[in-house]
Order: structure tokens, then C-alpha cells, then sequence
């Protein structure tokens, strides 16, 4: 009885998958190889809202969306990265398994976190430097910078915890640590998408109505709280993975964009009371006093109901395919979305700068303007570089990994012949491998 050959013969017929794993086959809202221009579009819409929004007692916030409703570039910014991490790393799984996926997913997470980290450098050295150098001492509090000072080992090491988050820097906290669980969550919703759907649902509405959160440090919570703005991370992936179908309705409906047009001007009076003497008075006290201060902290309902009015109008008004969105006059703001996180941590930085030389030089609209102006400028700039940058590595790995010609060159006098399948297998099987299946080869003729 012949020995059973236990060695590893690789067939042309089967895919080969690491560790056992089966390809994971999901039915993705995009086709493969397809880019939807309007989440580039609309993410770097939102980076530019939050820098500009993110420029204290300037006129610039008027000059997005923040002012005219419920939600703001924060919403935005993090649904769109659901969708997108959803589509992007579960190809990566489709392609190479979980554990591919996995590994892809948490190289995201280490760059955001580090990229976190080196803005928190250059951030607090900022603030600090000038505040001192030009006699500015209410910075440090304004930007809470406070407890770097006090106590700077404690304070540094509760940063890389995530606990210690000065102004304005929130956002990439709640991104590394929703980043950080989502290969969990993608492996479920994988297998039961609607299941997850709703336990995110239920997640939401516990935290609100038992108050959980996350501590911050030296006190308080965390100003984003995770267990509420996970909805929104959740129901971008969701619609990823084939939820988008199943709301397809709605997108349709002309009473869904009626009630959707309704509520956006409800949501504009509402918000514009917060700001205008005159209107408040005209409203009921218990109508303003319901919506205002904006619960932004946990995400409240009506916060989110305004953020999906906004995406199913843009989803009915604005198709995939519109010739509109190749326009040149909306590239930079493509560009933006496209390299999202440099252009975001730009932004951030950038909105404390702008915030310091109006407070040393004018605080004027015009200056307000050129600031603005000069911010969106660089953050474009970085974006177009970046592109550039990444394109050029991509092409000079390529021509690394490309064989020379002394490699693909065949000896004088003779021809390259195309390897057949079987010679395929004779080549990756063992040796003995290889004489087994020329043994039967021979026999057969």
C-alpha cells in the first residue's frame, strides 16, 4: 500500500485562503473597481466645514452648515467613514480572508492613531509656544491645555489612552477607538447585517437613557460618547453591505422628500433661534428649550434624523453617475475627501492657527475671509500632494517588483513556451509529488 503523501500540492482550480478560511462573499452597495465620487465629495465637504466651524467668534461658521441645522461636518464625516470602511476591508476580506482583512484594518487604526498623536504634539507646542511668546495666556484655557502644564507625564500619558483630549481634537479619538472594534463588527455583519443593525440601535438608546460614556481626563466624558456615535459608523456600514437597497424606497418616495423638505425647514428655524434674539422670542419656550443647546454629546434623535434627511435628498437628487460631479469647480473638494485624514488633521490644526492671527492682527470679515480663504488653500494643497505623492509610490513599487529583462529573457536559440496548468502543479508540488503524477502521466499513455 502506497505511503499517503501529506505535503502540500497547490491546484490551479481552488483559491487558496489563509488559516482555512473561507472567501467571504458579501454584496457590496458598489460593484467592484467602482468609486462613488459623492463620498469624496461630500467627506471633504465636511473637513472643510470643520475647520472653518472650528475658528471661535468668526463669521466664518455661517459659511456652513452648522448654523442652518441639527448636524454639522462631525455627523458626516464619521457616517461617510462607515460606508467607506465597510466597502473597502470587506474586499480586503473578500480577497484574502478574515485574518487579511483583519490585519489591513488595524494598519488603518495604528495610522489614525498616530496620526492623532503627532497632531496632539504639534498642537499643544502651539498653543503653548504662543500663548507665551505673545502674551496670550487665555489660550492655554480656551484650548484646555491647562493640565499639560500642571501635570505633563500624567497628562501625556492619559493621551495615549485617549482620555486627555484638548479642544477641538474629539473626533479622532472616537474614530481610532470605532476603527479599533469594527473587524468585530464587520465579521458579524457579514453573516447577519440587519442583527447588527439593531443591536447598534439598541446600543444607542441605552446609552442615552442610562447616561453611559466614556471618562475623559482630568474629568468629565468624553465629548463625542461612543456608545451614540457608533450609530451613525454602524449605519454607514450597513448601508454599505446592502442596506441601501432595502431604504431604496425611501429614496424614492415623493412624500418621504416632502416630509424630508419639511423638516429641514423646521430644523433651520430652530437652529437659527439659537443665534437670533428676535426669532427665539416668536417660538414657544418648550419648542426652543426641547431642541436648544443641540445635544451633540449623545447624539441626539433629532440630530440624526436630520443627517439621513440630508442623505436620502442627496442620494434621490445627486445619482452615482452624474456627469456634475467630474465638474473641475468640485475636484479640490474630491480631493479633500479623498485623503481625508491628513487633510482633517491639517484642517484641525490650521483652525487654531487662523484663530491666533485674527486675534493678533483683525478680527475683521475681511480678514475673517483672507484666513478662510488661505486655510481651504493649504488643506487643498496637501490633499493634491498627497494624491501625487501616493500615486508616485504606487508607480515606483510597481517598476521595483517588475522583472528585469535578463529574467524574462530566454536562452539563445529558444523560444519561450507558456506553462500549461499541469506544469504549473508539477512546479509548486514536492518532489515526490512530481514523480508520482509523471508516473501516472506515462502509465496513462
Amino acid at each position: 500500500m502506497r505511503a499517503v503523501n501529506r505535503t502540500l500540492c497547490v491546484s490551479l482550480d481552488m483559491p487558496v485562503v489563509p488559516f482555512g478560511l473561507n472567501p467571504m462573499r458579501a454584496k457590496l452597495a458598489l460593484p467592484p473597481g467602482t468609486r462613488d465620487l459623492r463620498l469624496d465629495l461630500f467627506r471633504g465637504l465636511a473637513n472643510w466645514a470643520m475647520f472653518l466651524g472650528h475658528i471661535p467668534s468668526s463669521m466664518l461658521a455661517w459659511l456652513t452648515f452648522r448654523n442652518y441645522g441639527f448636524s454639522d461636518g462631525a455627523d458626516l464625516f464619521l457616517f461617510i467613514s462607515g460606508y467607506t470602511s465597510a466597502t473597502v476591508y470587506t474586499r480586503r476580506m473578500d480577497d484574502g480572508g478574515f485574518i487579511f482583512g483583519t490585519t489591513r484594518l488595524f494598519r488603518r487604526v495604528w495610522q489614525i492613531y498616530v496620526a492623532h498623536v503627532l497632531l496632539f504634539v504639534f498642537y499643544l507646542a502651539s498653543i503653548h509656544f504662543l500663548s507665551q511668546g505673545f502674551d496670550l495666556p487665555d489660550l492655554i484655557d480656551r484650548y484646555n491645555a491647562a493640565p499639560l502644564i500642571h501635570a505633563p507625564v500624567e497628562t501625556l500619558t492619559q493621551e495615549l489612552t485617549l482620555k486627555f483630549k484638548p479642544v477641538n481634537l474629539d473626533v479622532l479619538p472616537l474614530y481610532v477607538l470605532l476603527m479599533g472594534v469594527f473587524p468585530l463588527v464587520l465579521w458579524l455583519m457579514l453573516r447577519s447585517p440587519d442583527g447588527v443593525m439593531l443591536g447598534s440601535v439598541l446600543l444607542y438608546f441605552a446609552a442615552r437613557q442610562f447616561g453611559w460614556n466614556l471618562p475623559s481626563y482630568p474629568s468629565g466624558v468624553w465629548y463625542f460618547n461612543p456608545f451614540a456615535w457608533q450609530l451613525l459608523f454602524v449605519v454607514g456600514a450597513w448601508l454599505a453591505l446592502g442596506g441601501s437597497e432595502t431604504l431604496h424606497f425611501l429614496v424614492r418616495s415623493r412624500l418621504i422628500v416632502l416630509l424630508g423638505a419639511i423638516y429641514l425647514a423646521f430644523a433651520l428655524v430652530l437652529t437659527l433661534s439659537a443665534h437670533l434674539p428676535e426669532l427665539e422670542r416668536m417660538l414657544p419656550r418648550a419648542l426652543f428649550e426641547a431642541f436648544n443647546p443641540n445635544d451633540k454629546t449623545n447624539l441626539a434623535p433629532y440630530r440624526f434624523l436630520h443627517l439621513a434627511v440630508l442623505i436620502t435628498l442627496a442620494a434621490r437628487f445627486i445619482p452615482i453617475d452624474a456627469q456634475g460631479l467630474q465638474a473641475a469647480i468640485w475636484q479640490p473638494l474630491v480631493k479633500c475627501g479623498q485623503q481625508s485624514l491628513e487633510v482633517f488633521c491639517v484642517g484641525i490644526y490650521l483652525s487654531f492657527i487662523g484663530y491666533f492671527v485674527l486675534r493678533t492682527t483683525s478680527d475683521g470679515v475681511f480678514a475673517q475671509l483672507i484666513v478662510g480663504s488661505g486655510g481651504l488653500a493649504i488643506m487643498t494643497a496637501v490633499a493634491y500632494y498627497r494624491s501625487w505623492s501616493k500615486r508616485v509610490e504606487k508607480t515606483s513599487f510597481a517598476h521595483l517588483n517588475r522583472p528585469t529583462a535578463e529574467q524574462t529573457r530566454a536562452p539563445i536559440g529558444e523560444s519561450v513556451q507558456p506553462i500549461s496548468a499541469d506544469g504549473l502543479r508539477l512546479i509548486l508540488c514536492q518532489p515526490d509529488e512530481k514523480s508520482r503524477m509523471s508516473a501516472d502521466s506515462a502509465g496513462s499513455k
